[in-house]
C-alpha cells in the first residue's frame, strides 16, 4: 500500500467529498494532479503554499486509486514526484490532516 500525499484547501476537499472525486486545475492544464511523498510535503508547502491558510493534506492509498499514478522527474527540484493522471476518487483518501 504505497502512500502519497496532496495538499489542498479544506473547501476544495469538502466539495470533492460531495462529488465523489477530487480534481485540481493542474489536471486540465498539465494532465495530472501533483502529489508528494512524505519527505517532500514540507518543501511543497514552502514553495507553493507559503502564507496560505485552511490547508489540508490528503493521505492517498495508491492501491485504491482508480486513476493511474506515475513517479515523474521534476527538473525544477531535481526530484521524482508522484503524479495522478486523472481524478482522485475519494475512496482512495484514507486520512485528511489539517495543516
Amino acid at each position: 500500500m504505497p502512500i502519497i500525499y496532496h495538499v489542498t484547501t479544506a473547501g476544495e476537499w469538502n466539495a470533492a467529498k460531495h462529488r465523489g472525486y477530487y480534481e485540481h486545475p493542474s489536471l486540465k492544464a498539465e494532465g495530472f494532479i501533483h502529489c508528494s511523498q512524505e519527505q517532500q510535503v514540507a518543501g511543497v508547502l514552502e514553495r507553493y503554499f507559503a502564507g496560505k491558510t485552511d490547508l489540508v493534506k490528503l493521505v492517498i492509498d495508491t492501491d485504491k486509486l482508480t486513476s493511474k499514478y506515475v513517479f515523474d522527474w521534476s527538473p525544477s527540484t531535481q526530484d521524482t514526484f508522484p503524479h495522478v493522471y486523472g481524478p482522485i476518487n475519494t475512496g482512495a483518501v484514507i486520512d485528511v490532516s489539517t495543516l
